[in-house]
């Protein structure tokens, strides 16, 4: 569940970050995915990290 949220914030994340420097739609999805991937894998280790903590 963290993880699909991770990847919520952070497509919205790119796309603001996108649409602040100017970028066309085709820059709004690049970003978008690239911070939702980023998001979600740094999500999924600590996701890992925890449940083996416990």
């Amino acid at each position: 569940m963290i993880v699909v949220a991770a990847l919520i914030i952070g497509a919205i994340i790119g796309n603001r970050r996108a649409r602040s420097r100017g970028g066309n739609t085709m820059d709004r999805v690049q970003f978008a995915s690239v911070y939702a991937i980023c998001f979600a894998l740094v999500a999924l280790f600590v996701t890992i990290v925890v449940g083996r903590s416990f």
